[in-house]
């Protein structure tokens, strides 16, 4: 019985990553939009896979959803690939500068952008923006 329980736990814990993770969309062109403008609350993040301030704006993202379910039952996550849209419409349309940019959307309107930022109030913020 103890065996099994340190194996529940041991998976459970490997796992919860990856739930918090299940938040997030790949974006594909069209999806976002209409999400945004159907008046969804939604969150673009403007990530590339080898940018390092991404890949942090990504855990603290991972780690705010893990810490308060109101965000992943709120807001709708697109993570954006950079290197595949970055100089697409949806970028050159919202004037997205650069990669790690994180834009909320509430009720079809833009409330909140962080560019390049990776501190956890600023993005906690953002995020609040949302709810």
């Amino acid at each position: 019985m103890n065996r099994r329980m340190l194996l529940a736990a041991a998976a459970a814990l490997t796992l919860a990553p990856f739930a918090a993770q299940a938040n997030m969309i790949d974006y594909t062109p069209g999806a976002a939009e209409q999400a945004i403008n159907a008046g969804e609350t939604v969150m673009l993040d403007f990530a590339a896979d080898w940018c390092s301030t991404c890949r942090s704006q990504e855990r603290t993202i991972n780690a705010l959803l893990e810490s308060n379910p109101a965000y992943g039952e709120a807001i709708t996550i697109y993570r954006v690939d950079w290197d595949d849209y970055g100089n697409g419409a949806l970028a050159s349309q919202l004037n997205i500068p650069r990669r790690s940019t994180l834009v909320m959307f509430r009720d079809g309107a833009e409330v909140a952008r962080i560019v390049a930022g990776t501190r956890e109030a600023d993005i906690r913020a953002l995020m609040d923006a949302g709810l």
